[in-house]
């Protein structure tokens, strides 16, 4: 069960590492709900609950599920270790690079990183 917690007077929905994949915006819209009946800001995805599709950005799982947390104003953490990931592809390390120029979406790798990133 996902979680919330305040980090730095940010409320943020943290998901479970074991739970249901997360294979499309079917999921990713259960997510939202549950960020938005909580209140929440962002929400956390630990990249083993993210379907390897999401990062074979030619299936555009990814880009549906980021379009879906925009759409609702809830921002998106994926959070884990992606660099082997980015390392075989470079238009994912591109993708990841990108969104952590911005403010909706980001790929951390650890919980610090989270925190630092939300400080401000």
């Amino acid at each position: 069960m996902s979680t919330l917690q305040t980090i730095h007077d940010v409320p943020v929905l943290i998901c479970p590492s074991q739970g249901e994949t997360i294979r499309g915006e079917r999921e990713a819209l259960d997510l939202i709900g549950d960020a938005g009946y909580q209140g929440a800001r962002w929400a956390v995805i630990p990249v083993g609950r993210l379907d390897e599709s999401f990062f074979r950005l030619e299936t555009r799982v990814a880009g549906d599920i980021v379009q879906k947390f925009v759409q609702y104003g809830v921002g998106l953490v994926v959070l884990g270790d992606v660099s082997r990931l980015t390392e075989e592809s470079s238009s994912l390390r591109d993708f990841v690079r990108e969104c952590n120029r911005g403010t909706q979406t980001w790929f951390v790798a650890d919980d610090d990183e989270l925190r630092e990133r939300l400080k401000g």
